[in-house]
């Protein structure tokens, strides 16, 4: 089945802006729902260009914005995925992270659960999994699309993709992988643990990855080649957000909102 069909839904906006403030809206209104019914938000969150503006976006909702407001005592952060990096290192998501968003906002130290790339991958991998076990699963996962049809670090063919049914019987969540075609390890959570999120919410920006998100949405099933078709949530919700330009071979498919 493709990645979109069914019960999924696909939003289109007129640019990056538009389309940020938009995920901000879920964001809260999904932290406020599960602070709600659980007493907590447990939110996995992922690097690159396109989150990025969200994160800046949810920092300023410490200052002051009372129709945006997050209890962030209540926040959990953890990570989708991670390069084998320091976390102070240029290339690390947790730094991203941290930059944009997570050093401006009252989430406690504790409740930051990073990846730790600079230990051994596979003793990272397994501590995580056990961390991450310890929560049962996420609330909300952000996810992006790189132009080869990878998500998190589920890269084409590899291992955490083509072994998810082993994954899901060993109720494996974590996984670290030396990925050939970025020559370095990865750890990446896999499908299992993604699959059992209440939200999942696909990012996607840009005219180049357009070619890309049709192939995932609107494509037969080949998740070994695109491993973001192996995202299909067990009982939650699936969306994708995209700009026009990411959106622009999908049949049909109009700005949802207006610029923001």
């Amino acid at each position: 089945m493709p990645a979109a069909a069914g019960g999924d839904h696909v939003h289109v906006f007129a640019d990056l802006d538009a389309l940020t403030a938009a995920a901000a809206r879920r964001f809260v209104e999904d932290a406020r729902e599960a602070i709600a019914a659980r007493g907590r938000f447990i939110v996995c969150i992922s690097g690159g260009d396109t989150p990025r503006p969200l994160y800046e976006r949810l920092a300023h909702f410490s200052h002051g914005d009372a129709t945006s407001d997050v209890a962030w005592s209540r926040v959990h952060v953890f990570w989708a995925d991670e390069r084998c990096v320091p976390p102070d290192d240029e290339r690390s998501n947790y730094r991203m992270a941290r930059e944009a968003w997570l050093e401006h906002v009252a989430i406690p130290a504790d409740h930051v659960h990073r990846l730790r790339g600079e230990i051994d991958p596979r003793a990272a991998a397994a501590e995580y999994d056990i961390e991450l076990h310890a929560f049962a699963g996420a609330d909300l996962v952000l996810l992006g699309l790189g132009e080869d049809g990878h998500t998190a670090s589920l890269f084409p063919h590899s291992p955490a993709v083509v072994e998810r049914r082993e994954d899901v019987a060993r109720d494996r969540w974590v996984r670290a992988e030396h990925v050939a075609s970025v020559a370095m390890w990865r750890l990446t959570l896999t499908p299992a643990v993604i699959n059992r999120a209440r939200d999942v919410v696909f990012l996607v920006a840009g005219a180049r990855k357009a070619a890309r998100v049709k192939e995932v949405i609107e494509g037969p099933p080949a998740p070994d080649a695109l491993p973001a078709q192996a995202i299909r949530p067990d009982d939650g919700r699936l969306s994708w957000f995209l700009d026009e330009a990411a959106a622009g071979l999908l049949r049909g498919r109009r700005p949802t909102n207006p610029p923001a």
